[in-house]
Parts: C-alpha cells; sequence; structure tokens
C-alpha cells in the first residue's frame, strides 16, 4: 500500500513539475529570441527590458494572493487553471505584431503561470514528510532548470527551422494538454488522515482553510522580519540571476565577443544546467545536514564571488563567462533553501508564506531587465545589426556592477538572517 502511495505521489508531483517546466521556459525564451524581438517591435534595450518584466510584473505581484488561493482551493484547481491561462498568454505573444500586443501577451503568461510554483509548493507540503520538503522543492526547481535548459540552443535551433512564433504555439498547446493531465490526475491531498512516520507520507493533510484564517495567516508572515530578509535575498539573487540569464545573457556574448546566437545559447545553457543541478543539490544537502541558513548565507558568498570576476575583468575568456553563470545559477538552489525556511517558520500556513518570499523574488525579475536595459542605453554605440541595437563594453561593465552591488546586498541579508537563526537556536 505504501509502495503504491509513494509511486503515485511522485507521478502527481512529476505532472505538477512539467507544467512549471513550461513556466521558466517562456520567461527565458526571451534571451534567444531578442534579436528577433528587436527586429519584430523595433525595440530599444529599454523597451525589451519592460518587455521581459511584463511577465514578472503580474507574477511578483500575484504570489501572496496565489499562496493564499493554493492554501483555500488545492494544488489541482490552481495549477490546471493556471495553465490554462499562460497557455493563452503564450498564444497572444505568439501572435503579436506590436509592442503593446507583445506586453498584453507576456502579462497573461506572467498571470496564468504565478500560481503554479506556490501550487506545487503546496501539494509537496500535502503529501511528503516535513523532511522531504527541501529535497522535493529542489527537485521542483530543477525541472524550471529544465525548461530554462529548452530555452537556450534547443528553442535557438527550432525558431531558426520553424520561426520563433510557431515554436511558442506549440509550447502554448502542450501547456493545454498538461493542464488536461492535472486536472485529471491531479489528487490534492492523501486520502485519508493515516499518514505514517519514518519517511512515508507525513503532509498537510488539513482541508481547506476558511477565508477568516487564511488572511490571519497572511499577517503573521507579513510581520515576520525573517520573511522580509529572505524575500529581499531573493529579490537580488533570482531578479539578477534571471536578468542576466533570461534576458541580457545572450547579447552580452554577442556583441562582446562577436559570437552566433547559437553559441551565446549554449553558454546561457551551462546556466540553466546549474539552476536545474544546484536546487535538488542544495535541498538534499540542507534536509541532510540540518543546516538552512548557512546554507543560504554560502550561496549568496559564491554569488558575489561569481559575477564579481565579470565585474572586473569584463571579457574573460568566453568559458568562463560560461563557468561563471552556471556557478551563479547553481548557488541559487541555496539560496531558495529560504522557500524551506518559510514553510517551516509558518508551518500552518506554508502557501501564504512561500507566496510572500516568492513573490518579493519574481520582484526582482521584474524591476532589474528595465534597470539594466537602462543602463546598456546610455552606453549605446549607435549600431545596429539586424534591426537590433548593439551596446558597448562600458555599458555592461556597468551593468555587470549593479548585479555585483546586488550581490554585496544580498549577503548582508543572509548573513543576519543567519545570524538571527543561531541567536534563536
Amino acid at each position: 500500500m505504501f509502495y503504491q502511495r509513494l509511486e503515485r505521489r511522485h507521478l502527481m508531483w512529476a505532472v505538477l513539475a512539467f507544467g512549471f517546466l513550461f513556466v521558466n521556459f517562456f520567461r527565458n525564451s526571451t534571451a534567444v529570441l531578442t534579436g528577433d524581438l528587436a527586429a519584430t517591435f523595433d525595440a530599444t534595450a529599454a523597451e525589451l527590458g519592460l518587455l521581459h518584466s511584463s511577465f514578472y510584473y503580474i507574477y511578483a505581484a500575484a504570489q501572496l494572493p496565489a499562496g493564499l488561493v493554493a492554501d483555500r482551493y488545492g494544488p489541482r484547481r490552481v495549477v490546471g487553471a493556471g495553465l490554462v491561462g499562460m497557455a493563452v498568454g503564450v498564444g497572444v505573444f505568439a501572435a503579436s505584431d506590436s509592442l503593446a500586443v507583445g506586453f498584453l501577451g507576456r502579462f497573461l503568461a506572467g498571470l496564468g503561470g504565478s500560481v503554479i510554483y506556490v501550487a506545487v509548493l503546496r501539494f509537496c507540503a500535502n503529501w511528503f514528510a516535513p523532511e522531504e520538503f527541501a529535497t522535493m522543492t529542489g527537485f521542483t526547481i530543477a525541472a524550471a532548470g529544465l525548461g530554462g535548459v529548452l530555452a537556450t540552443t534547443p528553442l535557438a535551433v527550432a525558431a531558426g527551422m520553424a520561426g520563433w512564433r510557431s515554436v511558442l504555439f506549440a509550447a502554448a498547446a502542450t501547456m493545454l494538454l498538461v493542464a488536461v493531465a492535472v486536472f485529471v490526475g491531479v489528487e490534492d491531498r492523501p486520502e485519508a488522515a493515516d499518514a505514517v512516520a519514518g519517511g512515508q507520507v507525513a503532509g498537510d493533510d488539513r482541508t481547506a482553510a476558511g477565508l477568516g484564517e487564511v488572511l490571519a495567516g497572511a499577517r503573521r508572515v507579513l510581520s515576520d522580519l525573517d520573511t522580509w530578509l529572505m524575500g529581499v535575498m531573493l529579490f537580488l539573487v533570482i531578479g539578477l540571476n534571471f536578468t542576466v540569464v533570461g534576458l541580457w545573457g545572450v547579447p552580452y556574448i554577442v556583441h562582446v565577443y562577436d559570437a552566433s546566437v547559437a553559441t551565446a545559447a549554449t553558454a546561457v545553457l551551462a546556466a540553466n544546467v546549474g539552476f536545474a543541478l544546484g536546487s535538488p543539490a542544495f535541498g538534499a544537502l540542507s534536509d541532510r545536514i540540518g543546516s538552512r541558513t548557512g546554507v543560504i548565507l554560502a550561496s549568496c558568498v559564491v554569488f558575489l564571488a561569481a559575477y564579481g570576476v565579470v565585474f572586473v575583468t569584463v571579457t574573460p575568456p568566453l568559458v568562463v563567462v560560461a563557468a561563471v553563470l552556471f556557478v551563479a545559477m547553481f548557488v541559487s538552489g541555496g539560496a531558495m533553501v529560504a522557500y524551506t525556511v518559510a514553510k517551516e517558520r509558518h508551518a500552518d500556513d506554508s502557501g501564504a508564506a512561500t507566496g510572500t518570499v516568492n513573490g518579493l523574488a519574481y520582484a526582482g525579475a521584474a524591476v532589474f531587465p528595465g534597470v539594466l536595459g537602462a543602463a546598456l542605453d546610455a552606453y549605446w554605440t549607435g549600431k545596429v545589426v539586424d534591426g537590433a541595437r548593439i551596446y558597448s563594453v562600458t555599458g555592461y561593465r556597468v551593468a555587470f556592477g549593479i548585479v555585483t552591488a546586488g550581490g554585496v546586498l544580498a549577503v548582508a541579508c543572509a548573513l543576519a538572517l543567519h545570524v538571527r537563526e543561531r541567536r534563536r537556536s
């Protein structure tokens, strides 16, 4: 009986995680498609940054409500509906012939995708033991990393063969199929409250919370200083990483190294491999050693050191750039142990807790593309190739300087969190 349940809960999680894969695929697709989008919409760097960010504006704002909705209605309905909404947005974006319609498509996709990650974590809290939660969170984020991998060289090759619009239409159709699988095959909780200890199913089997209870939980989460320390840290680490890898990494390599888009996409692919590997590795490590905040702090220090290399040298060998991106995204898996800390701090309000810190994380992904885009526009060379602007080495130094400064602040937040945890212990 336990073996059957073990297989079943992992299969259901795999369906949900496959749906989450498409969130990261679409939000990172603009890196490879930057040249096509710039030519299609005749866009500047700042406009491309805002177009990329339009996914994250609603995504970030919706995270706390998404957590409340996941607590209230359960993962099956929330993830299924989110995939349908995201498919509509991706379809609109693929059909867009103006910057305004492109904004609308990214916005709608962000709205649909905004509920998926927190709802998957709610499923993990329901079906897995507390000591398994960080590990399952890591594997969930690894699924997003695989989506990011698909948004690099595979997307570049597919877009070159079939056109970027056709590829995105196919992705939207696949999202609808996954939504059907979620509605049909996923259950929110174990059927009975007979969860057993010893690594077997021992998750949260509460019935859906009442609205008053859910709102009270949100107030508890928002009044905790640790929530804000973790949120600001993720705002910087996730926001800056996703801006570099999801938007400006490919143009940086193309402009500075005079490389092809396919070559640049392969270097960025290394970053997404790091993202896919780092999250389960750090999740399992923190579960094994029983240290959460120490892992977070060490990860932020390495994040700072990695981007500091590019800031100082600006044009290191391309293999070093690929290694830096790999390391920076790999250690973001350690920063994401903060989701587990938030869940453990607020076990009865895990949706609200993870939704809040996730919202702050993606607020960074909404803010920084425009900030780095404005820095690049200030150092535009005046050259245009195939409809896309070419930016200077100085502009990229300024951009990576902003990333490095963000790393310093992230380390400060992680250190404060770690000190507070040590004092509490």
